[in-house]
């Protein structure tokens, strides 16, 4: 008895000490979680009325691959808003973005550099830009600093960093409107380097970011009064005498650093607990129109962490900070370390996931993007496709019927149409924009090359469906093993897409090349359809032909259902490679229709319509079907009009 008792102490005191270093209550962790060979200490001062940063930036790097530095390369993704001749924008064009013609002058963006020493040595006559990926001249969102001495394997360097940075309205969710601000890839950022040198891209309209694990500490002054969200934990708040506040953030074991400030901020907070995952800490930053919806936007942040921990991984960090950006803002649905923004809307009705797609997709970022640290401007799809997938299904755990909203009025006024449920394997996967663009680009093809107006379809969309179709053909016990073992392997890693099909092949006990050979290294599309179906009488019997077809390039196991009129079904295995084939029954009565792919295993076919064929007609009850639902429609428009009269 006093064994256990002991026993039992010895753990509410070990609970107790780990409780108390909680990172969710100090941003530090016991032991590093990653290589941390990329921290950050930054300085900055916001001024609003001119819309400026002044900051300085210290940064202790370690070179970690087996080569020398002999240069050091950051990333200065404002300036790919400095005007229209940047790659960025001239993607944007080719995209058919926004016509940012009639911006003015200081709705731009820039970040200068005043100086830069590394090891104490001043390097800042020697910085260039340069632009690696397609020697655009006017693009100044790489900056190389050649160095007096090669930094060696195992070496370090500290870099001290001083710029000013003026804030824009809004470009790819940074910038600020009216008095919100939301600042995000706003200073200073080191590549990677890797062993066969630096990745260091520039900034495309169609790509995000990759960066090192480290640790942040930052110091932001603002206005006094204005809250402050941002990444990490706020360790220290001092009121300074000039009428401004400076708030420090802390964070380990982080790749990024994102804040926000407004006066106009409603905060709420809450807490996620789980019998099996670490508590959370959630805080809310919220508009104050959007006040009531506070309890939609926990619910959705803890469908996140519950379904994500359960199916992948626990999130580690203790806290995380939800951002309801402002009202044409332009912020909305993006992803940082522990902090993300949402999206919604001031009507939002019951039964349309508004805000909570936005939210569990934001949140679910936190894995496949803060804790698993993909390469986003070469194979986005990891990050993104992965999260689209496990968003949908998220939703689909607690939200069906999730229905259609059509909005009128600028969107401002809803409208729920109750006889259209959105559909996981379709709507959540986004199958629409797929179908549209799916020969755009091999997904093979680095994401920074894609072409701007369709790369989205290729990352997030083709992804979501061909691991949909996985769980449907491999069933879920199996797929979520496999990305189980690709979260636990590769947290806080870098991991290449060759070593999640690893991953896939062994976990499955089979080799799925063949599969990844044509999602991921082709454009190639999947179209199998029923080409033929005849039944007729043949003496005391009828002789029934089905003739199924493979319209795409792309093969795939299907089962052939065919079905007779007695109600017999035969149900054939197919191995989808050649271009036709042919089935032949002899049965007392004749076939009443044929099926290629009846339980929609592979959600990537393109053009499911013809994926059937009937004897028996369904013209009258299709028209039955919607005459009747148009004139309920035309009722309910006289009776509404009817009331205003």
């Amino acid at each position: 008895m006093r064994r256990a008792l002991a026993t039992a102490f010895f753990f509410a005191l070990a609970w107790h000490s780990t409780a108390s270093a909680q990172p969710g209550r100090t941003g530090a962790f016991p032991q590093p979680l990653s290589p941390r060979n990329a921290n950050y200490t930054i300085t900055a001062r916001l001024d609003p009325s001119t819309r400026t940063i002044a900051g300085s930036e210290t940064i202790v790097w370690r070179n970690i691959t087996s080569r020398p530095a002999a240069d050091l390369q950051f990333h200065l993704y404002w300036n790919a808003w400095k005007n229209t001749r940047s790659t960025f924008m001239r993607e944007r064009a080719l995209g058919g973005g926004n016509d940012d013609s009639q911006r003015r002058a200081d709705e731009w963006a820039r970040i200068d550099i005043a100086a830069i020493t590394v090891n104490g040595g001043d390097r800042t006559a020697s910085k260039r830009f340069i632009a690696p990926d397609d020697e655009n001249a006017n693009d100044e969102t790489v900056m190389s600093v050649p160095l007096a001495q090669p930094i060696a394997p195992g070496a370090s360097a500290s870099i001290e960093i001083a710029w000013t940075a003026h804030v824009p309205r809004t470009f790819a969710r940074t910038g600020a409107i009216g008095n919100f601000f939301f600042i995000a890839q706003w200073f200073p950022k080191l590549g990677v380097l890797q062993e066969d040198g630096w990745n260091c891209h520039q900034f495309h309209a169609g790509t995000e970011f990759f960066s090192d694990y480290g640790v942040y500490d930052v110091s932001l002054t603002v206005p006094s009064g204005w809250p402050v969200g941002a990444t990490g934990v706020q360790r220290e708040r001092r009121d300074n005498a000039d009428g401004t506040a400076t708030h420090r953030y802390y964070q380990e074991d982080v790749h990024d650093f994102a804040w926000t400030t407004s006066p106009d901020y409603v905060e709420r907070t809450a807490v996620f607990q789980h019998p099996t995952l670490p508590p959370v800490e959630m805080r809310l930053l919220l508009q104050p129109e959007h006040a009531g919806q506070a309890e939609r936007h926990f619910d959705a942040t803890r469908t996140t962490l519950k379904y994500y921990g359960e199916w992948y991984g626990a999130y580690p960090y203790g806290h995380i900070t939800i951002v309801d950006p402002a009202f044409q803002s332009g912020a909305g649905g993006m992803e940082y370390p522990t902090l993300f923004t949402a999206g919604t809307r001031w009507l939002a009705p019951a039964g349309v996931t508004t805000p909570e797609g936005v939210t569990v997709h934001e949140a679910g970022h936190q894995f496949w993007y803060g804790i698993v640290g993909n390469n986003e401007f070469e194979d986005a799809w990891m990050d993104e496709g992965f999260n689209t997938f496990s968003t949908a299904r998220a939703v689909a755990q607690v939200y069906d019927p999730n229905y259609l909203a059509l909005r009128y009025f600028g969107g401002f006024v809803p409208w729920v149409v109750k006889d259209i449920v959105l559909s996981r394997e379709t709507e959540g996967n986004r199958l629409a924009g797929y179908r549209h663009d799916a020969k755009s680009d091999a997904q093979a093809t680095p994401t920074y090359r894609y072409f701007p107006a369709t790369g989205g379809s290729i990352t997030y969309n083709k992804t979501a469906l061909w691991l949909n179709t996985m769980e449907r053909w491999l069933g879920w016990p199996m797929l979520q093993r496999v990305m189980s073992a690709q979260f636990d392997r590769w947290k806080f890693r870098h991991p290449k897409p060759d070593d999640f099909f690893a991953v896939a092949s062994e976990v499955a006990g089979q080799n799925l090349g063949w599969y990844f050979d044509q999602v991921y290294r082709s454009s190639n599309v999947f179209d199998y359809a029923v080409q033929d179906l005849k039944s007729a009488r043949d003496g005391e019997q009828y002789h029934t032909s089905v003739v199924v077809q493979r319209k795409g390039e792309a093969t795939f196991p299907v089962d052939v259902l065919v079905t007779f009129r007695n109600g017999e079904r035969v149900t054939e295995h197919w191995d989808g490679k050649d271009r036709w084939k042919l089935y032949t029954y002899d049965r007392l009565g004749p076939a009443l229709s044929a099926h290629v792919d009846p339980n929609r295993v592979l959600l990537l076919d393109v053009d499911y319509t013809n994926n059937s064929k009937t004897l028996e007609p369904k013209g009258p009850a299709a028209a039955t079907k919607w005459s009747m639902t148009w004139m309920v429609w035309l009722q309910d428009c006289l009776l509404s009009w009817a009331a205003l009269v």
